[in-house]
């Protein structure tokens, strides 16, 4: 019997779960806790997240299924607007979106095993990323199971996480309140509350995920809205039993400026030496995060190479059925930013680059309501799903961009060269036809 090449629902949904649950919630806490020094005001930021990805992802599930292709943003912009802004953003996953955050992931993996094991963060981060690569050149069926398997590690240790607080004594927890107190509204419209916001999207980058497998998905009409609904919902609750957890425990001044959250929790809770085991069990954990994104990234650059022949290469299958050109050059290229970057260095860069195309394929479903009437999943709600997106983002690039107007620079800087690569590669498409 032939090996199926198309993903099921509960590897889609898999998908979604494993590409937001990462680094994101483990060490943005520790920049948050400095300017929003309150439980409630944290709980609602990390809410506040949870309801543009909801509005994100169900903008995205109206697309997706109306236009029927992987190929993520890379394709919706493409088709919505002109070829030239999908290419742009096809690049900046390419370079940022997928390989920065597998460097990112890959770092924290090195990270969090260096507490046990006395091997150097980059080895480790270098050896994930090769290992975890090789091991989906092997197929779908293959690449599905290890996801699968993956992402139940991580929720499981996620579970146990957030329960066992609750059987220590009040001498060993922070004592902090998670109700409303005075000043907190004044808190929730600080610029500090919209730079925090930076990270959470950084922690909820994902939601989107399975929209990049629209063509490997069995049924994407029925079941990409609920790999994407279900999935985003899920790290909702998620993250916000997840950082409760880690603010019942920790105090302030414990988590402020750390960027190993984790490890001080499960430090602090099981002692020193239990407590690096746990750090141990989280290096694992992140592996599904790099696991999914070798899923989703290089179907990107595989569309690229379908439509542009100066890139054919790009789309080239091996005999399992995958794009096995586009996954090297993707763990390639993550390799290099793992030897070159460092952790801190990538996180609001690539939070803000991801979200201007975002926003702008968010944008794209005013358009494409009257280009398209054949449309088999149409969101709830319209037009607020797609304005609570779109003004919150607003909101935070601003802010952003106010707290440090370089990162925008830097985020358009590395557009230039995939606009010069663009006008290059449509040209000899151009001529050939």
């Amino acid at each position: 019997m032939k090996e199926s090449t198309k993903y099921t629902l509960q590897v889609g949904i898999a998908l979604v779960i494993a590409n937001m649950i990462g680094t994101g919630v483990f060490t943005s806490l520790g920049y948050q806790v400095g300017p929003l020094p309150s439980g409630f005001v944290i709980l609602m930021l990390w809410l506040l997240g949870g309801v543009v990805a909801l509005s994100g992802a169900l903008t995205y599930a109206e697309i997706s299924t109306t236009l029927k292709r992987s190929g993520g943003e890379y394709y919706y912009l493409g088709e919505i607007f002109h070829p030239v802004l999908g290419f742009l953003s096809g690049w900046m996953s390419t370079l940022v979106g997928f390989a920065g955050a597998i460097s990112a992931v890959a770092l924290a993996i090195g990270s969090y095993s260096s507490v046990l094991f006395n091997i150097p963060e980059k080895i480790v981060a270098v050896a994930s990323i090769v290992i975890i690569s090789g091991i989906h050149l092997f197929g779908v069926k293959t690449s599905g199971r290890t996801q699968t398997l993956l992402t139940t590690i991580k929720l499981s240790l996620i579970a146990f996480f957030c329960l066992v607080p609750l059987f220590f004594s009040g001498d060993s927890l922070s004592g902090i309140s998670f109700l409303p107190q005075p000043g907190d509204l004044d808190l929730m419209l600080t610029p500090g509350f919209a730079v925090s916001l930076v990270f959470v999207v950084y922690a909820y980058t994902g939601w989107n995920a399975a929209a990049y497998i629209a063509g490997n998905l069995e049924n994407p009409a029925r079941n990409l809205p609920r790999a994407l609904l279900m999935g985003t919902s899920i790290v909702v609750v998620i993250y916000l039993a997840l950082n409760a957890m880690f603010l019942f425990v920790s105090t302030f001044p414990e988590l402020e400026g750390q960027n190993d959250v984790g490890n001080i929790v499960a430090i602090k809770l099981f002692g020193a030496k239990i407590g690096q085991v746990f750090s141990a069990l989280f290096s694992i954990a992140l592996l599904s995060t790099l696991s999914a994104m070798t899923i989703a990234g290089p179907r990107v650059t595989e569309a690229m190479g379908e439509d542009y022949p100066a890139l054919k290469k790009l789309s080239v299958r091996n005999k399992h059925d995958m794009p096995y050109i586009a996954v090297l050059v993707q763990a390639g290229w993550s390799v290099f930013l793992v030897m070159v970057s460092s952790f801190k260095e990538i996180i609001q860069y690539i939070s803000i680059s991801l979200s201007i195309f975002s926003l702008l394929t968010v944008v794209g479903i005013f358009i494409l309501r009257k280009t398209h009437s054949d449309r088999p999943f149409r969101m709830p709600f319209y037009p607020i799903t797609p304005l609570i997106f779109i003004v919150v983002t607003l909101w935070m690039i601003y802010y952003m961009f106010r707290e440090d107007p370089m990162i925008i620079f830097y985020s358009f800087a590395t557009m230039i060269p995939g606009a010069i690569l663009y006008f290059s590669v449509a040209k000899k498409k151009n001529i050939e036809n």
